[in-house]
């Protein structure tokens, strides 16, 4: 067993589960059947007890390259020695709706001398918690968990298994030509093993749905592969059943060694899942933003604890998340707790009224116009914002330290009224707009009588404070202040000077303002780097913008994927791969891009 740091993963997945494959030929991650369900291997967060399927080459001074086919998630990972080359090719068949088996496919093939391979498949149910038995035959193994926390699962072989305790292992040789297959998914009807002969038809198959679906993309500017990269990965965050997003695969990876800001980001959060509607109506992909749309109408219908919208949900919109730590887990490099579900679905995020509407006002002007029960629900949520916006909330960064009039939440108050009355008046739609435009001009007058600060020339994070915070760097991306505003220009200046090096961004100084309530420090958040790029490109500085997106692009793991953050040597920290990392480079690309090729159609989102 090798450690894999975060950033020497791929992933790969069919839009209901995700798994991480190391550049070592381990799958050392996946929940399964589901993206938020139980893991079946973790060996990620706890190397002993995790549990892994490795398929291992028994190479003397191996190298390792990995690579995506292009334009699609099919993984490939080569193994490279004098005395032979192997390549390992890693997928989840998509194939027609009613007939999607939820299986993993690990094809292995000698491209020359003969190598000799080490195969373990060894499921640890129920983040590990569920002992299981195990039945053998000479190509298949079933795994029964001794619980119904999770789904029995076979793996169905061409080489010769053997039995390990409860574990399955195979130890067999190719020549170069000569190919060994493994299945690993759910019990199929009767036990009926998959064709094994159709396996390369299942693989064109998966491929084409990728192909297929990335060529819809209207993007053809520069940056190309690290913006389709970026659209494929959010794509596989996305629920085919429902429609609705995940921030990331994983949980409780840390934003600081051995630190305890380790969270679970399985479940979709409305701003992240909005900001991704926005990133792929800029590539084209309108059905995806329809789809989402739709879920997230039915959350209107839902009334969460705090407001007519919950900060986050389950995929299938489920509004219990309860935080729950695995003590008997390790975690990454130690790194505990490790915890699943996550608290932060209680809190009060006022911004996520802003993002939402935002959507629904892209969603408009890009696919169907609104529904009358979903203008209705419109207007039952602006008249809750309209009695509340005032309120102090836990913010966008989820704060633990105590609720703040912050910043950002009030801006993005001010873009859900903005939003509301630019798409009546577009489409002719009633309702009390002469409040809501009061509503409006309050807010807005609000934010620069009591979050402007004289002495620092820049906006502050919260009314009363002196202190700075990247999300600021939103406020001329959502149309609140001109990008070349004197207090603008003068704000980016002061986040410049105390949390930007080079191209790299922090959220807010932990150890200054202890906004947070937690112990410890973090690393730089990538995606508010991508966005000091676009602030750059939009207050016309297109010369240093285009030079700190590429130093940006750099950052990226051999695979074009990024962590939620990056520490301060460039290792990746936090859940992995982060779609709101990735949405962010979408829209730093393509704003740079039309931006320096000259396009008027960049000046506005």
């Amino acid at each position: 067993m090798t450690f894999q740091p975060i950033e020497n993963y791929g992933v790969i997945g069919n839009m209901k589960s995700i798994a991480l494959v190391g550049m070592n030929g381990s799958i050392d991650f996946l929940c399964y059947p589901d993206f938020d369900s139980p893991t079946v291997f973790a060996s990620l967060l706890d190397e002993r007890q995790g549990g892994r399927f490795q398929i291992e080459p028994q190479l003397t001074g191996m190298r390792i390259r990995q690579l995506y086919l292009p334009d699609t998630n099919i993984l490939i990972t080569r193994f490279l020695a004098e005395e032979g080359v192997a390549e390992l090719t890693d997928f989840m068949p998509i194939e027609s709706e009613d007939k999607q088996p939820n299986e993993i496919v690990r094809m292995l093939t000698v491209i020359r001398g003969t190598v000799s391979f080490t195969m373990r498949c060894e499921p640890r149910f129920n983040y590990a918690r569920s002992a299981h038995r195990t039945e053998l035959g000479e190509h298949c193994g079933i795994f029964l968990p001794a619980d119904n926390f999770c789904p029995a699962m076979s793996l169905f072989s061409t080489a010769t298994l053997q039995r390990e305790a409860e574990d399955v292992v195979s130890e067999f040789s190719l020549d170069a030509g000569e190919t060994a297959t493994f299945v690993l998914g759910g019990l199929r009807r009767e036990g009926e093993p998959p064709e094994m002969q159709f396996i390369d038809h299942r693989l064109r198959q998966t491929m084409r749905f990728w192909k297929t679906w990335i060529a819809k993309s209207k993007y053809k500017g520069r940056w190309r592969e690290m913006v389709h990269r970026s659209a494929l990965l959010l794509k596989l965050l996305i629920s085919r059943e429902y429609g609705s997003l995940i921030a990331a695969p994983t949980f409780s990876l840390p934003e600081q060694i051995g630190g305890v800001r380790n969270w679970d980001y399985r479940f979709t959060w409305l701003r992240d899942a909005t900001f991704t509607l926005y990133a792929l109506i800029r590539l084209g992909f309108i059905d995806e933003a329809e789809a989402f749309i739709d879920w997230l109408n039915g959350r209107l219908n839902d009334d969460a604890e705090r407001g007519p919208l919950q900060v986050m949900y389950a995929t299938d919109g489920r509004q219990k998340l309860e935080e729950l730590a695995l003590d008997h887990l390790s975690g990454y490099e130690n790194s505990s707790p490790v915890r699943i579900g996550n608290a932060a679905y209680k809190q009060l995020q006022l911004d996520i009224y802003g993002e939402m509407m935002d959507s629904v006002y892209l969603a408009n002007k890009y696919g169907d116009p609104i529904s009358h029960a979903g203008w209705q629900g419109v207007q039952r949520m602006l008249d809750w914002l309209g009695r509340n916006w005032q309120r102090a909330d836990e913010g966008i960064w989820e704060v633990r330290g105590g609720a703040r009039e912050f910043l950002h939440s009030r801006v993005m108050c001010w873009v859900a009224f903005d939003r509301a009355l630019r798409l009546a008046q577009k489409r002719s739609l009633s309702g009390p707009l002469e409040t809501w435009q009061r509503t409006r001009e309050e807010i807005q007058n609000d934010i620069f009588t009591n979050f402007w600060d004289e002495e620092l020339q820049a906006f502050v994070q919260a009314k009363g404070t002196k202190d700075l915070d990247a999300s600021a760097l939103l406020m001329p991306m959502m149309r609140f202040i001109s990008p070349v505003d004197p207090m603008w220009l003068s704000t980016l200046r002061a986040l410049e000077k105390t949390l930007i090096e080079d191209t790299l961004v922090r959220r807010y100084k932990v150890e200054r303002s202890h906004v947070d309530g937690l112990p410890g420090e973090e690393g730089h958040f990538t995606a508010c780097s991508f966005w000091y790029v676009e602030c750059l490109a939009r207050a016309g500085e297109l010369e240093r913008a285009q030079l700190l997106f590429e130093k940006l692009l750099g950052y990226a793991n051999h695979l074009g994927l990024y962590s939620e953050e990056l520490g301060s040597n460039g290792q990746h920290l936090g859940n992995f791969p982060q779609a709101f990392t990735h949405l962010a480079l979408i829209s730093a690309a393509t704003y740079l891009d039309r931006a320096l090729s000259g396009t008027r159609e960049a000046v506005w989102r």
